[in-house]
């Protein structure tokens, strides 16, 4: 990999701080039938568990106060861990960040919103006429759950659509450039908003913004993570269940944004989730999954993914949003082609590969 630099920076950093924390160890399998055949003759295929001894990888997430980082800390722990490779975590801006890091050979996976991995993939959106292709997927992780938190005292339906009592006031919709910003301005452009006319922007991590919430400095905010997550527990601990609200979606509103990009779901946060959170939240999502550069050899991803799903539940116990993993919807709402070592892995657990998704 070409990352001489990087690797450089990141080890001047880790004389400062750690990277890497916690642990994990089990078995998970399931059965169905297989439509996708292999090229056993690759030597790689042929002998997927020989992954490269002392091959270290760089697993790069998003923002300290969202999902991606505690869980792909998690992640690289366990792999550490269990295989010979070892597996550094590190944060950055997020999914726009993460691709790019790919691109350029700076990292060799990392966590991805289904909506970048589409977009870029595809060549639309922010990569209009420019498809990025540098990455292919392992497996979806969680789902990546909306949470658009306003103070409550505009709130009228108590859906998405009340974002219009609160046009020119400050809205914290993320960092620049992260995955964050670019689903909330998707997901509010389906809905007829603007955000850079209809509201005061401001970029900051999941955070921060928590933090300005409390403060008076903004009105709303945008935190699409795995429940719970950390600033939104934050938030509902410090200002209370009655001052904020996470603002629901109507099923039409559901279909209007996926007229944009199709790659968002129902989902509901139950009840308690967040501190005295007393009724459940209708919100949507997309799926997060974990991707990885494709010149990383298929022995490697065949061990990566078959770590993960044989020691799903110290995995479960480290971050809540993992407790959605499973085997069966390992690929589920994944448009990404798959990496041919994790196509052999699915395979033999009997998963179906969708033609889509084994284009290499």
């Amino acid at each position: 990999m070409k990352r001489k630099s990087f690797i450089q920076m990141l080890v001047a950093s880790a004389l400062f701080s750690p990277i890497i924390s916690s642990g994990c160890s089990n078995n998970q399998s399931q059965t169905s039938d297989s439509d996708t055949e292999l090229d056993t003759s690759d030597p790689e295929l042929s002998a997927p568990d020989a992954a490269s001894e002392n091959q270290s990888l760089i697993l790069t997430t998003a923002t300290t106060g969202g999902t991606y980082y505690p869980v792909g800390v998690a992640i690289a722990t366990l792999i550490s861990q269990e295989t010979p490779l070892k597996m550094n975590a590190i944060d950055s801006a997020g999914s726009a960040e993460n691709i790019q890091l790919l691109k350029n050979q700076e990292a060799d996976l990392a966590i991805l919103q289904a909506l970048f991995s589409e977009m870029a993939w595809s060549g639309k959106g922010q990569y209009e006429g420019q498809p990025e292709q540098q990455f292919r997927s392992i497996t979806m992780l969680w789902p990546n759950v909306e949470h658009f938190i306003v103070k409550s005292k505009a709130v009228e339906t108590g859906n998405i659509q009340d974002l219009e009592n609160y046009k020119g006031k400050a809205f914290s919709i993320g960092k620049r450039g992260s995955g964050t910003e670019t689903s909330g301005k998707t997901i509010l452009q389906g809905l007829g908003f603007d955000v850079e006319s209809d509201f005061r922007p401001e970029h900051m991590g999941y955070s921060e913004s928590a933090e300005a919430m409390q403060n008076g400095r903004i009105e709303a905010m945008n935190i699409p993570a795995g429940p719970p997550a950390s600033a939104v527990s934050q938030t509902y601990a410090s200002m209370g269940a009655d001052q904020i609200t996470v603002l629901e979606f109507t099923p039409e509103q559901l279909n209007k944004i996926n007229g944009v990009f199709p790659v968002w779901q129902p989902y509901t946060i139950e009840a308690g989730v967040y501190p005295n959170q007393q009724q459940p939240i209708q919100t949507i999502a997309q799926p997060n999954l974990l991707a990885v550069h494709p010149d990383i050899d298929s022995g490697t991803v065949y061990q990566i993914t078959k770590t993960i799903y044989e020691n799903l539940p110290k995995l479960k116990q480290f971050h809540q949003a993992t407790q959605e993993m499973d085997l069966n919807a390992a690929i589920s709402g994944l448009t990404t082609p798959l990496h041919p070592g994790a196509i052999q892995y699915y395979q033999e657990k009997g998963l179906t590969i969708p033609e889509h998704l084994s284009i290499a």
